[in-house]
């Protein structure tokens, strides 16, 4: 996923944007598309806000035959959290009976900045939805995410500029059984991402999510840390794709995950934003792509250095 872009697929449905009420277009089968709800983040006078558009499109749509919803722009997002959406979704809980996915906060820098999206506690959309399969937000400003139990989803990804340690161990801590996919995108100190791989040690100790074949990690400013805890991590036994991506992983993480536990078990592993020099990224290629592993090493990036001695690296997206 990137965030230059709204989501044109969602839960292997094409995303289709709810029009505006003044709008002549034709709609879809409802369980045919992904529907995107979305308003101005910065409304004027007259705008039609999210929560009124939402009630339009439950009078309009065959809610009961929806599968999956991403919700795009609120009113000043940057502002307002996004806990009236959470509330206004559980309450069509009723009308939303065929709900299997749910993306939270489908917004574009132009929209709001994803370091600035106010979220909150998202977790009640699992009480609410016992059968939801998927679910995806962007933004960890204010998010909060307890340890829940939920027996049916099997995908869970959380795109952040900075995810706090809180919130990791309350999504490693929390019982889910079916869960195949996690997707973290940790982030920057700057931005909230005080997380550290001890926060993830349920996690990669295996004893979470027994389900769990496809696993990232993205998007760290501590990307070698995170590589050297994965090095060593029993659940990398049973992962088919790894993602370590986006981040500011240098030679010396990558050397630790090399020195580590074998991992041409694997059928794709993720590098792609990377500091590594070409001579390591041939050891790598060298050492996974015979045994048949997709190894994906674009987007090489160099460091910066400011003139004074200090050189800078960055994580893909962190405001």
């Amino acid at each position: 996923m990137t965030v230059g872009h709204y989501l044109q697929e969602f839960h292997g449905l094409p995303v289709f944007d709810f029009p505006g009420a003044d709008a002549r277009v034709e709609l879809p089968d409802a369980d045919r598309v992904a529907w995107r709800i979305s308003a101005p983040t910065y409304s004027d006078p007259g705008d039609e806000l999210w929560d009124a558009r939402f009630a339009r499109f439950l009078r309009t749509v065959d809610t009961g035959r929806v599968r999956a919803l991403v919700v795009g722009g609120w009113d000043e997002a940057y502002e307002n959290s996004s806990a009236d959406i959470v509330t206004a979704l559980i309450g069509a809980n009723n009308r939303l009976t065929g709900l299997a996915a749910v993306f939270l906060g489908d917004m574009t820098g132009e929209d709001c900045e994803i370091s600035w999206i106010i979220q909150s506690d998202v977790t009640p959309l699992l009480a609410a939805y016992p059968e939801l399969r998927e679910l995806g937000v962007r933004g960890g400003s204010s998010l909060v995410f307890p340890p829940v139990r939920h027996t049916g989803l099997e995908t869970l990804v959380v795109e952040t500029g900075g995810l706090g340690a809180e919130v990791v161990r309350g999504i490693v801590g929390s019982d889910l059984p079916a869960l195949e996919n996690l997707e973290l995108w940790l982030g920057t100190d700057e931005y909230g991402g005080d997380s550290t791989p001890e926060d993830l040690a349920p996690l990669l100790a295996g004893t979470a999510f027994p389900a769990l074949r496809r696993l990232g990690l993205r998007n760290s400013v501590v990307q070698d840390d995170v590589a050297s805890a994965v090095a060593g991590a029993p659940v990398v036994a049973r992962i088919e794709r790894l993602d370590l991506s986006m981040g500011v992983l240098t030679d010396e993480g990558a050397a630790a995950l090399l020195d580590g536990q074998p991992l041409t078990h694997l059928g794709h592993l993720d590098l792609s934003h990377h500091y590594l020099s070409e001579a390591m990224q041939e050891r790598v290629r060298a050492a996974l792509v015979p045994h048949g592993v997709t190894v994906d090493l674009d987007d090489a990036q160099e460091p910066e250095d400011d003139g004074d001695g200090e050189v800078y690296r960055y994580v893909a997206v962190a405001e």
